[in-house]
């Protein structure tokens, strides 16, 4: 049994606290509001983000957040990318010992930086093991025990397995990776792919369309992570393709939910609203295009969705664009 502490009570982090507990680790959720933590506690059940999935007696639910993680061998994060860095800054004034190990459960790059999860986590907590876990795995689903495989990346193999170990469970399958990089890009940059996806399905298009999307998708994923430091086979594997193609396809994807409702002529803002969560692949398509200016890569796919997300270019228009590019070999 194994003591943790699991940072943001949404649909991804009440999965994992509820699946961390039923496997017999003492587990504590923190939820920033108060209210919302009482109620998740009172009810337990998280009816916003997970109705009809029962939170176990067992996890302790707490605002504060130094009650949370106190006495904790692992710290588990999982807030939204943007407010990644102000919730690491609240934890370091809570004094966490060297030994606690941090894992991070986000997929998003910060905006402004480009940063990756556990480069910001590490550059306040530079002497803490850090964990990174990523791949196919629609809270929905593994909240109700359907069968779930996802990837563990961390510096050493000892520790990459002790997660493994932690997390497995007869429904829920953990793989080790040592490319902590390609791990980390491929759960992030698979969400502009899947807002492409559901634009592509929301101007009605084919299955012929979205399978070029998804393709074609994933080799700039590729591209540009391999510019970044990744290994290119990476991207082929559960972080890459398989997150790609579990949120381009998912009734549950709130990327996609919100490219099929831009085609259909919703403003960003107003799609936003309408999904009611938190749609990491706005910020990442924004990190994306700019890194792949930096790394000097062509993303032809990210550039017109960043056009449509922010700049109003028609999605019309970026389809032609994108047919109607320079012909050239595929493995170039």
């Amino acid at each position: 049994m194994k003591k943790i502490a699991v940072l943001g009570a949404g649909s991804w982090g009440t999965t994992l606290a509820i699946l961390l507990a039923k496997k017999g680790h003492e587990v504590s959720l923190w939820e920033y509001l108060k209210e919302q933590a009482e109620r998740l506690s009172r009810e337990r059940e998280n009816r916003q983000f997970l109705p009809g999935v029962p939170i176990p007696r067992e996890i302790f639910i707490s605002p504060n957040l130094e009650e949370t993680v106190k006495e904790k061998e692992f710290i588990l994060i999982v807030v939204p990318s943007q407010v990644l860095r102000e919730v690491v800054e609240k934890l370091v004034k809570v004094k966490i010992s060297l030994k606690t190990i941090l894992i991070s459960a986000t997929k998003g790059l910060e905006v402004g930086t480009n940063l990756r999860m556990s480069q910001i986590i590490k550059s306040y907590f530079s002497k803490n093991e850090i964990v990174v876990v990523s791949g196919p795995s629609h809270a929905e689903e593994v909240s109700r025990e359907i069968p779930t495989t996802i990837v563990a990346s961390a510096s050493s193999a000892k520790l990459a397995q002790e997660i493994q170990e932690i997390f497995t469970t007869p429904y829920f399958r953990v793989y080790t990776n040592p490319d902590t990089i390609g791990v980390e890009l491929g759960g992030a940059l698979k969400n502009i792919i899947a807002i492409a996806s559901g634009i592509c399905d929301g101007l009605g298009l084919g299955d012929n369309s979205k399978a070029a999307l998804m393709t074609r998708g994933i080799v700039e994923i590729a591209r540009l992570g391999v510019a970044m430091g990744a290994k290119q086979e990476t991207f082929a594997g559960l972080s890459g393709m398989g997150d790609l193609i579990t949120t381009c396809i998912s009734k549950y994807s709130r990327n996609r939910g919100l490219g099929e409702r831009i085609a259909k002529g919703k403003k960003l803002e107003e799609a936003q609203r309408e999904i009611g969560m938190v749609t990491e692949g706005v910020p990442t398509t924004k990190s994306a295009y700019e890194l792949a200016k930096k790394y000097k890569v062509e993303i032809p796919i990210t550039e017109e969705l960043y056009n449509i997300l922010f700049k109003g270019k028609d999605p019309r228009d970026a389809e032609f664009e994108l047919m109607t590019r320079k012909t050239k070999r595929e493995d170039r």
